[in-house]
Formats: structure tokens, C-alpha cells, sequence
């Protein structure tokens, strides 16, 4: 098999791998479609296309599975929804349970000795079933997940077990369930169980299987279990504490909580004070107010409902570097090139994180983002904290002997950084298409960003505002400029963005340049001017709130369209622009029949009342031109 030599998970959870021979694996969103392609032979044309392979990942072929794998793999560490195809996962990777695990409840702070969580500065949270486990490093800024997850199911199974689970969230909010406790049965007691009840299993509603009990399906299961039972494997993920799923929250609150009480002792036994149990009622925040139990994340279904939406035009921009013309522009998410891990948080404050691969990591955010990395490690003598801070316009030269170069990860980082501003200040918003986060309804219009503002400045521009906080301004010679500001909070200055550091301008003649707002140089007037917009909308609040509802319900209705038709078709009805087209084909040329207020009679214009009524027009127009100029002086 092929190592890899670059991974990419994309915006929309797609998956792009190279390999070192030079094919590459493309996955789609969803993960249920992948398209793989051969390198092409040495001899080959330039102009010979590559042999590729598009299939369904439930059927892939077996040269293909151990590479599916582990890009399925790949995707499932970093996407909040993993994809699990039974017949693709190995049998020693999958276990046999006998009831839904749908929820996992963790310990009470109040209840529980914290402490021993505590092994070698390394914290690991369990659930109290043992189904759920949260382990955060020592830097205390990334966290992995390990957790039971049902392998993906069919449409309607998914359907349902989704509806199972929004049941425990609504009815069973505090996670009472009246369900037993799951837990794994082996054959003998499974046997004994139907001795008891032979029209029962293990939950008691399901009937005894006639299948002979030697016989085993393709994974060497045994099909006795398979009538009352589910299959399950457990999933790992990766997350940043400064952006994770809901689920986590408080298991990393524990988490932290465990660290801080760990770094309190050693204070105190330094200082020969109290124990840890007379400090732990300080360190506690308020457990009432968060929730012990967590619904886990689902697997996606087997067959994807929108598969029109599937990209096989990957980004080609670790291909195209030197030229920067990109043919697809994709945000990135997660990159993983030679060792190194790239996390880009693309979110209402953007983050940059590089992990080496040495437990140290870079992070690069709010006003340092793209210009400055702080690199936090910790020491291996005496485990101390250690920070640095690197400017990219002076990073330092690489030492002999280092496993990496700062100077590498933090250009490459900032290089991708750059990138995924260029995709986000585009106007093409094929990024947001996700074909698992698809209403089938809209056909996923409604995760298109819509206009929401439009205003034309005279002798300036106009100024356009997209519900993504996408702002497009046009000036009147020529120029362009595409910005994203955050409408939801108001300034009474101006001030850099913090979302977005750069902006893009497109010149007269069609030339693009990412600009950084903090040094806009030449195009200073252009940039102040956009910014000065947004901070008097900001301050007259006059952008509307968008609701997804909106679009979904009214404006891609096809009840509301046919209205629309119907009104069209009545006021046509009920005017008179049928009758005034027919007149004028009867009438001569020079006539114009009108009706007069009180009957039917029609009456004759003349060419004479035409031009009498011209020269009125005009004369009010010479009177109103002749006041403005009046006024302006």
C-alpha cells in the first residue's frame, strides 16, 4: 500500500489524500462515495487523463479498502459526524451490543475525587458506563474523544434512531431514561435468556431466531446475534478547546477542573496549607448548571440523500502553488503533510494551530493572526510552561538536528491561512454546500448565504451585504473590494476586523490582491471608506436579522410561487393593458384613444396635445434643475 503524503479535510468534510507514488483518494462529504485516481504511467502524455475509479465505499473493492480506511479514519478523528460502513470496518474493530447507546452520563464533581483522573499531568475523563472517554493534554489546548458509535445504518434505520435520540434530549433531559443500562451478552447468555422466555431477547421484544446457531455471516458474526442486535466501534476525534462540539463541554469542564485542582495542590502542598478536598469549593464553578449527560454523536447513513452535491473537482492549490489561480476554491479545515498537523478555525474569531508532532503546538489568533504564532511547550526536565512568540516577517533559521523547521510549518501555515481568505472573499459560495447537512426540501439552497442590504452611495459606489457578514462594495471606477464584517456587534470607531484580517481587491482590468486592512497602503481610501459603510450600518442598525426560515419556508415555496402566478395572472385580467394593445393595432399611427373619466366614449388625442403636453414636462423640469442650483448656492 501507497504511504500518504498529504491529507486534507476540506470545509464541507470532504477528504482529498495524495500518495507518495502520485494517485490520490477524493471522499465525499458524506464519506458513502470516493473516487480514486491512478498515477499516470511515466511514459504517459500530459494530455492522457488519469485512470480513476468512482464506487459507493459499502462496496469498494478490495485493493482500495485498507486505503478507504484510513481515510475514513481521517475524517472521523476531525468531522462532527463520523461515517462507519459496516463491511469496510474489520471484524476486530466492531463489538456486539443488544440495546442503543444513545447517551453517556459523566461523573458528579460534587461526588467524585477528581484527582484520580490525574496520571503522569495527563487528564482522562470516563463516563460512569465507561462508553465515553475525554483525555486532555498537558498544554491544555487540544482534547481527544473516544466514544461507542453504531455503525452506519440504512435511511430509514437512521431516521429512526435520530428520532430516538432528539427523544432523549426533549423527554429525558437530565438523563433519567427509563431504558435499562446497555451492556454486552455473550452466546451463553444470550441462550440462557430464551430458555426464560422464548418469545423474548435480551430486551424482550424480540421473537427467537430459527437460524442455526453455527452459522456466522461474512465478518464470522454470528447470525443468531444479528435479529436483536446492533454493532458498534468506537470512534476518535480530535478537537481544539477553543472550538469543540456541545457534547464535550462538560466533560472538558471536568477535565479542566481536574488540572486546575492538580496545579492548586501542588501550590499548597508547597506552601504546607490545606489538602485539595478544602480548595476543590473554590475551583468549582456552578456543576448544577451544566449538563452531566451527553447525547453522542451518529454515524451518517449508508447512501447519501443529495449526491448531486458531491465534488470530484478537488482544490488544486497544493498543486498550483506558485501560479495562485485556483480553478475551486475550498476552505480547509485540517491538513496533515510529512508529520505536521494544520487546524484552521474558521469561525466568528478565526484560529490557526499547528501540532508537530512533539506535543508542542503553535497557535495564531484574534489580532496576531497571519502575522505573529506563539509556540507553547513544555519542558521535559522541570514541566513547566514555555512560550514564544515568532513574527512571520522575521522567523528564525533552522537549527541541525530539530525534527522540524519553525520557519517551514509557520510559512505553510500562513500560505494555507491566506488561501482559505482568498475562498472566503470570493463570491462563489460553493463551500457552504454540505450534502449531509442538505434539507432535502430546498435542495440546499438554504445554506447559501442571502442578501440582505444593498445601498447606492452616488459619486462613490454601492455597498452590498450578504447574511455569511460578507460585504461586496463596487466603486464607481472600477475598483472592487470584498471584506466580511461582523454586523452583530456595533462600534463607535473604526477598528481592524477581527474576523477576517485581509481583504480582497480586484482592479479595473480584473487583477485580484489580498490586502492586509492593518497596511493598506495605496488602497488605503478604498478600505476606509468600505470600513466607514459598515460601522454607520453597525450604528444605525439598519441590516435585518436573517433566519434560515426565511428561505426555506417562504421564498423557495413552490405554494408561494404559484400564488405569485395567480396574482399576475388577475391583475393582467382585470387592467386595461390587453385593451390599450389591441387600440393601438386598430388606430391609425398618429391617434391615440383614450378613455374618458365619466363612459365608454373614446376620446381622440392629436399629435398637437402630445407635444403641448411635452413642452409642460419640460418646463417643469428647466423650473426644478434652476431651484437645486439656487439651493447649492
Amino acid at each position: 500500500m501507497q504511504a500518504e503524503r498529504l491529507m486534507v479535510l476540506y470545509g464541507d468534510d470532504s477528504v482529498e489524500v495524495r500518495y507518495a507514488g502520485g494517485s490520490r483518494l477524493l471522499l465525499s462529504p458524506c464519506g458513502c462515495e470516493y473516487l480514486y485516481e491512478a498515477a499516470p504511467p511515466a511514459a504517459a502524455h500530459t494530455l492522457q487523463p488519469a485512470a480513476t475509479t468512482r464506487q459507493r465505499v459499502a462496496f469498494a473493492l478490495s485493493a482500495y479498502r485498507e486505503q478507504l480506511l484510513r481515510a475514513l479514519d481521517f475524517r472521523n478523528k476531525f468531522a462532527s459526524r463520523p461515517y462507519l460502513p459496516s463491511h469496510v470496518i474489520p471484524p476486530e474493530r466492531k463489538k456486539i451490543l443488544f440495546s442503543d447507546i444513545l447517551e453517556v452520563r459523566w461523573p458528579d464533581p460534587t461526588t467524585a475525587d477528581l484527582t484520580r483522573f490525574i496520571d503522569n499531568d495527563s487528564v482522562k475523563i470516563s463516563s460512569v458506563d465507561g462508553y465515553a472517554h475525554l483525555y486532555l493534554s498537558e498544554l491544555q489546548q487540544e482534547f481527544t474523544v473516544e466514544f461507542l458509535c453504531k455503525v452506519s445504518q440504512s435511511s430509514a434505520a437512521s431516521l429512526r434512531s435520530s428520532q430516538k435520540n432528539s427523544d432523549y434530549q426533549t423527554g429525558d433531559q437530565y438523563g433519567k431514561s427509563s431504558k435499562k443500562s446497555v451492556a454486552e451478552m455473550s452466546l451463553k447468555q444470550m441462550r440462557t435468556e430464551n430458555k426464560k422466555n422464548k418469545h423474548s431477547c435480551a430486551e424482550g421484544k424480540c421473537r427467537e431466531p430459527t437460524i442455526p446457531e453455527d452459522q456466522k455471516d461474512r465478518d464470522g458474526v454470528p447470525l443468531f446475534y444479528t435479529n436483536c442486535s446492533s454493532e458498534y466501534t468506537w470512534v476518535t476525534q480530535r478537537w481544539s478547546v477553543s472550538s469543540y462540539p456541545e457534547e464535550w463541554k462538560y466533560p472538558l469542564f471536568l477535565a479542566l477542573m481536574c488540572c486546575n485542582l492538580h496545579t492548586v495542590k501542588n501550590v499548597m502542598k508547597t506552601c504546607e496549607k490545606n489538602n485539595h478536598t478544602s480548595i476543590g469549593a473554590d475551583v468549582l464553578i456552578d456543576p448544577e448548571t451544566c449538563e452531566k449527560v451527553s447525547c453522542l454523536p451518529t454515524a451518517l447513513p449508508l447512501s447519501c440523500r443529495a449526491p448531486h452535491l458531491h465534488r470530484w473537482t478537488s482544490c488544486d492549490f497544493f498543486q498550483n502553488r506558485g501560479t495562485e489561480k485556483y480553478s475551486c476554491p475550498q476552505l480547509i479545515q485540517i491538513v496533515w503533510c510529512q508529520g505536521v498537523l494544520y487546524r484552521f478555525i474558521h469561525d466568528r474569531t478565526n484560529i490557526t494551530e499547528i501540532y508537530p508532532g512533539d506535543d508542542s503546538f503553535f497557535k495564531s489568533e484574534g489580532a496576531f493572526l497571519g502575522n505573529y504564532f506563539i509556540h507553547y511547550a513544555i519542558q521535559k526536565g522541570t514541566k513547566k510552561r514555555e512560550e514564544k512568540m515568532y513574527s512571520v516577517n522575521s522567523l528564525p533559521p533552522d537549527v541541525p538536528g530539530n525534527p522540524y523547521s519553525i520557519s517551514s510549518v509557520v510559512t505553510e501555515a500562513t500560505k494555507i491561512l491566506q488561501y482559505c481568505y482568498k475562498a472566503k472573499l470570493s463570491l462563489t459560495h460553493n463551500y457552504y454546500l454540505c450534502c449531509w447537512k442538505m434539507v432535502p426540501e430546498t435542495d440546499g439552497r438554504e445554506m447559501l448565504p442571502v442578501l440582505l442590504y444593498e445601498k447606492v452611495i452616488p459619486s462613490i459606489g454601492r455597498l452590498i451585504v450578504y447574511s455569511d457578514h460578507k460585504v461586496h462594495t463596487a466603486f464607481w471606477d472600477g475598483m472592487t473590494l470584498n471584506m466580511v464584517w461582523d454586523f452583530s456587534s456595533s462600534c463607535s470607531k473604526i477598528q481592524v476586523n477581527e474576523d477576517v484580517g485581509w481583504c480582497k481587491l480586484t482592479t479595473p482590468d480584473g487583477v485580484q490582491q489580498l490586502i492586509k486592512i492593518s497596511h493598506p497602503g495605496i488602497y488605503e481610501r478604498y478600505i476606509r471608506t468600505a470600513i466607514e459603510w459598515c460601522r454607520s450600518l453597525n450604528e444605525r442598525k439598519e441590516i435585518p436579522e436573517y433566519t434560515a426560515h426565511s428561505v426555506t419556508e417562504e421564498n423557495w415555496s413552490a405554494d408561494v410561487e404559484l400564488e405569485k402566478i395567480q396574482r399576475f395572472n388577475f391583475l393582467l385580467d382585470n387592467s386595461n393593458v390587453l385593451e390599450r394593445s389591441s387600440a393601438a393595432k386598430n388606430n391609425p399611427p398618429g391617434i391615440t384613444v383614450r378613455k374618458t373619466e365619466k363612459g365608454s366614449e373614446p376620446e381622440e388625442i392629436s399629435e398637437g396635445g402630445v407635444l403641448e403636453a411635452l413642452e409642460k414636462t419640460s418646463k417643469v423640469i428647466q423650473d426644478i434643475e434652476s431651484l437645486l442650483a439656487a439651493s447649492g448656492k
